[in-house]
């Protein structure tokens, strides 16, 4: 009697384990990204309202690394800026004067430029080259490459 209790007990344990598995690898099956690459969730930015419409422009230093030049240019938020010069063009999608990142959501704690940043769209020849966030504190994160130029958030204009 006592075997077949044991026996009972661990033929349960078993099959609860093999279910909990089979559950776990169908989860994981649902959220598996193809082979070889890796699944990355979409970052939503949130522009809270007491930062929407406060801020008019970035300043953008371009650096033209081949002739060892840097221009600043005023970039206003929401708009193409084509960059003189090149067939590039750059939009400055938003800014975030406090960037704070809270697992997918990137967002402004306030209004002060107290961690400064600008999601940009880097195009050329109509083909996007970056998208990505430039950050004035911290001018080399996700830093574009570009064999020719460099970009690097200098300043910010608040809306009149």
């Amino acid at each position: 009697m006592k075997y077949t209790l044991r026996f009972m007990l661990l033929a349960l344990l078993i099959l609860a384990a093999a279910g909990c598995s089979k559950k776990e690898e169908k989860k994981a099956g649902d959220m598996a990204a193809p082979h070889g690459q890796t699944q990355r969730k979409e970052s939503v930015v949130v522009v809270p309202d007491n930062v929407k419409g406060k801020w008019k422009a970035v300043k953008i230093a371009v650096t033209d690394k081949t002739a060892n030049k840097e221009v600043v240019y005023t970039m206003p938020i929401g708009a193409d800026f084509p960059l003189p010069g090149s067939d590039m063009v750059v939009r400055v999608e938003n800014f975030l004067p406090q960037f704070s990142m809270e697992g997918t959501t990137l967002t402004s704690q306030s209004n002060e430029p107290k961690n400064p940043a600008a999601q940009v769209r880097i195009m050329e020849g109509g083909k996007e080259l970056f998208k990505g966030w430039l950050f004035s504190l911290y001018p080399t994160t996700h830093a574009f490459q570009h064999p020719k130029y460099g970009f690097t958030l200098v300043d910010f204009v608040p809306a009149s």
